[in-house]
């Protein structure tokens, strides 16, 4: 019989869940009997590194990878070394208990976690499977009565699906080292999601503007207006002569001219300008309406992507804060489980839905029979259902007391729940066409667009966002005036305007989950952590909220398209996820599997589980396939390292990507016209233009010389330091650099107003003459003027007193100097600096967000939390999504913790004998190895394949 409340007092049984949050709420609602304790995650993994490879694995070729390649590809799995304690703890509770329950997550990767547990554990009591998708009293309850067995077949998908990683990482990533630069690294999807953001910019970068012109045209009925039917229409040129005119699409975006075949219409400036003003005096008439019903279905239920694009467009939050919220909402009972690839709700939900559009909208606002949402994507993970508040009755906002992040983010999970449940909107939406003849005999066309909501529906409670911010949403009403067809319409203005063609918007964090997802590439639930990383390794960079590729990732996927072009094919890439789902459903054998992808062979018979025989073909022509991923690292001949790393700019200028960061080339090396020229690792690729390159030549770069210092006749030098520009003096060669007897240079750093290019070797010796002696107060006390690290100030003795500008440290008089001293010293402090820029009001706090300039630099603040701008942010071009999302992710970490003061205890004294204090000074050195050493050591001696 299964255990339930009543029967626990028999007995303790341990409940073992990933966090210490979701113990501590489940713990409440299964009361005593019931010990639940946390596991804190994955308690073993495949060794990192070959300090973790247990000893009795040491030496053979396969170690490195954790994996025994040779042998079934059987994984090395060992315990955390931070997990070691938890393990033990977790023993020692099921040696008092009668029954083990594994609660941890319902996916893939919480299947596994339970399994390694039970690997670990070697339980001798009854273990039983307890699976729910919200934390809940009754959802609890009802899945520890229920509990079922370890899905095996989810176990060996996610096995496989982690050695796969494995190989591709650590049999990839050694080739990047080598090729390209130190400490890179290769991954699955992590590549490819860096190929798609490199593709983007190859196709900016390729893109010919076009421009275009056309008319617009406001037209009046000759009525007077009111909202429900306007006295003017603005309306856009659409045929002149029957021949419709050119807009962006018909462009060809790599020559910028007009698609081959297009019979469309160009106007330029001129032509366009012409025409408006030989329609000035024409009379118009209407010459068509067509109104066509308009009806709109609610949005699904929110799954994992959808709620991160829609946390990124209405609350800024970048797919890493969104899941970090939502997991604390998840744990804390709010929300049901927010890994989830179905739109599916259960039919409590419905019932709590419903209820609640009745209550909150009334019964107009619910249709007839319940929506059924049953789409799921692709590869979809587990029959999880959509995330929806949680419970059988939904808790409005305000019901939770949820303050800032965790509130925005339910509110909007809660609205979009709700809405589902709700009736269409409907109305209607027009065209109406607009014509006359011109003053020169053509005839020109307008159109204009509208719409009406009758019924609002759904849209009452949630509106979807866009990635376009120009894009209309669904619940703008655009009204024309009630006319019909042969109505008389006159020209109040019409004007030429201007267009040109852009080119392809780069990702933003939405925009490629968006794409990874629509490609079937990938899990969902891993996208926040792809996100993560492409960023950490540099291969990507945020301009505002777009994703920008480094120079740097530019040569990795050209390294990884040209040598192992099948490993970043979208297709293949997708189509693995269907084989690992195969393997999942138990359709497939991981082994042969395994064995055909790393070998390229299939010795072992049964289903390799790869699919189509076209994954397994000549991938890019250069013997690169599915089969021998061994082999292809293995064989590093064909790759010119060069090669993969240099790009054409124009004008025999070449970019490379050197091991110490991009840089420009013209000429042979050693040759008199050769040049060079750094190039800054932020800027956007599509940016590096010929002429921009010349400006990158023509800037000074190394030392640049000043001239010589009168008084000492040493040379005075600028340079371009890791702190920002400064100037120094070269002493001569046999000057000591070391010792009692070495002597330091003078140096000093250039003003903010200074410029390298511009600093004269003048300014150079008034920089280095600083401190400067301004003169002494009544009291003999010599008063200095300095430059520091917060700016420039004056000191007295110990106090010190701040100027207001730098050039005040060359002009400031004694008596200014003295009046300044005469005011009361500010205590705490400074009258706050005016903001640097405003940029609107927050989604989630709902407080005004600016930009500081704060003593270690820019940063976003509204009022509570404050954010630094990171290295590619810049505070004239920051935009307010990106404010908001810097403040959202700052949030999501929480408040910093403080370090308890450590307490000093006090020296013991050496004991009097010598021998004595010997033998006490041996055994303090034996105890004062390093830790982390003694630790691996110990782990190192423990370690077993099954890490026990």
């Amino acid at each position: 019989m299964s255990p339930t409340r009543e029967t626990a007092h028999s007995g303790q049984r341990l409940v073992i869940v990933e966090s210490p949050a979701k113990a501590k709420t489940i713990k409440g609602y299964l009361g005593p009997g019931y010990v639940v304790e946390a596991s804190v995650g994955h308690i073993r993994d495949l060794p990192n590194g070959a300090a973790e490879v247990p000893a009795e694995f040491k030496g053979q070729p396969w170690a490195r990878l954790g994996v025994n390649v040779d042998s079934d590809f059987q994984p090395i799995y060992v315990v955390n070394a931070d997990k070691k304690a938890q393990v033990k703890k977790l023993k020692d509770l099921l040696k008092e208990s009668t029954e083990l329950f594994l609660a941890t997550d319902e996916d893939r990767e919480g299947e596994a976690i339970a399994w390694h547990l039970q690997e670990i554990l070697k339980p001798k009591v009854p273990v039983h499977r307890m699976v729910f998708h919200e934390i809940t009293k009754d959802a609890i309850q009802e899945a520890v009565r229920n509990p079922r067995e370890l899905n095996q077949p989810l176990v060996d998908a996610q096995e496989t699906r982690r050695i796969l990683d494995r190989l591709y990482g650590y049999e990839v990533s050694p080739v990047l080292w080598k090729k390209v630069m130190p400490r890179l690294s290769a991954g699955r999807v992590q590549s490819v999601a860096t190929r798609l953001v490199v593709q983007r910019e190859r196709e900016r970068m390729a893109f010919h503007t076009a421009d275009y012109w056309d008319l617009t045209g406001t037209f009046a009925t000759g009525r007077t207006g009111d909202p429900s039917d306007p006295s003017t229409l603005v309306a856009r040129l659409t045929t002149v002569d029957g021949r419709r005119v050119a807009q962006g699409r018909d462009f060809d975006a790599a020559t910028g001219l007009l698609k081959s075949g297009s019979q469309v219409l160009q106007l330029d400036e001129s032509a366009a300008r012409a025409l408006a003003a030989a329609l000035a005096d024409t009379q118009f008439a209407v010459r068509g309406v067509e109104s066509k019903p308009y009806r709109r279905s609610p949005y699904a239920p929110f799954r994992t992507t959808t709620l991160q694009q829609e946390a990124s467009r209405k609350l800024g939050f970048g797919a890493k804060a969104t899941m970090q919220v939502a997991q604390k909402l998840y744990e804390n009972g709010f929300i049901t489980y927010m890994r989830t690839d179905s739109t599916t709700l259960s039919e409590t939900a419905v019932r709590a839905a419903r209820a609640q559009v009745t209550q909150l909208y009334g019964a107009d606002y619910l249709p007839d029979k319940p929506r059924v949402y049953t789409g799921k994507v692709k590869n979809a993970q587990e029959a999880h259902e959509a995330i929806r508040p949680s419970g059988d009755r939904f808790r409005t906002p305000a019901e939770t007391r949820l303050t800032g992040d965790q509130f925005r983010l339910y509110e909007l999970i809660w609205m979009r729940t709700v809405a589902s449940q709700m009736k269409d909107a409907v109305g209607q939406s027009v065209t109406v066409k607009v014509g006359g003849a011109s003053a020169d005999g053509r005839d020109a066309e307008f159109s204009a667009s509208g719409k009406i909501i009758t019924f609002h529906g759904f849209l009452k409670a949630y509106v979807e966002g866009a990635d376009d911010p120009n894009a209309e949403l669904d619940d703008r009403e655009r009204r024309l005036p009630q006319v019909s067809e042969g109505d008389a319409l006159s020209a109040e203005e019409i004007t030429a305007d201007g267009h040109s063609t852009k080119p392809p918007a780069r990702y933003t964090e939405a925009s490629l989950v968006k794409e990874l997802e629509e490609r079937e590439i990938g899990r969902p639930s891993t996208y926040a952590t792809i996100l993560g990383t492409i960023l950490d390794r540099g291969y990507v960079f945020k301009k505002g909220t777009a994703l920008v590729p480094t120079f740097l990732s530019f040569a990795v996927v050209n390294l990884l398209e040209k040598h192992f072009g099948r490993l970043v094919d979208y297709d293949f890439t997708a189509s693995m996820e269907d084989d690992l789902d195969r393997i999942a459903r138990g359709e497939a054998q991981a082994v042969p599997w395994l064995r055909r992808f790393y070998f390229g062979s299939d010795d072992g018979g049964g289903d390799s589980g790869i699919g189509t025989a076209s994954a397994a073909d000549a991938g890019n022509g250069d013997g690169d396939h599915l089969g021998g991923l061994k082999e292809l690292v293995e064989d590093l001949g064909a790759i010119d390292a060069r090669e993969i790393s240099s790009f054409p700019v124009g004008d025999g200028i070449m970019l490379r990507v050197g091991r110490y960061g991009p840089y420009i080339e013209k000429g042979e090396r050693g040759e008199d016209d050769h040049r060079r020229a750094d190039v800054p690792e932020d800027l956007p690729p599509d940016e590096l233009s010929v002429e921009y390159a010349e400006e990158l030549f023509a800037k000074p770069s190394g030392d640049f010389a000043l001239g010589d210092d009168p008084a000492t006749g040493r040379p005075i030098i600028a340079r371009d330091g890791r702190y920002g520009p400064y100037v120094t003096e070269v002493l001569p060669e046999d000057t000591p650099k070391t010792g009692k007897n070495a002597v330091k240079p003078r140096t000093a750093s250039l003003f903010k107003s200074m410029s390298i290019d511009t600093v004269t070797l003048e300014d150079a010796l008034k920089l280095m003459s600083l401190p400067r002696v301004v003169g002494k107060d009544a009291e003999g006390v010599e008063i200095t003027a300095q430059n520091g690290r917060y700016g420039p100030y004056l000191k007295k003795g110990t106090d010190s007193r701040s100027l207001e500008t730098e050039d005040q440290l060359f002009s400031i008089t004694l008596d200014e100097s003295l009046a300044i001293y005469a005011q009361p010293k500010q205590r705490g402090r400074a009258a706050a600096k005016p903001p640097l820029k405003e940029l609107g009001t927050d989604p989630v706090s709902e407080r005004p967000v600016v930009v500081k300039d704060g003593r270690f630099g820019p940063y976003v603040t509204d009022g509570e939390t404050n954010a630094t701008l990171r290295r590619d942010d810049e505070v004239e071009s920051i935009t307010p999504e990106r404010g908001y999302e810097l403040l959202a992710e700052k949030r999501a970490k929480g408040p910093v913790k403080k370090k308890a003061a450590a307490k000093k205890t006090p020296a013991k004294k050496a004991p009097a004998k010598k021998t004595a204090a010997s033998g006490t000074a041996k055994k303090a050195a034996a105890k004062k190895a390093p830790a982390k050493k003694a630790a691996a050591s110990a782990a190192a001696k423990k370690s077993t394949a099954s890490a026990d």
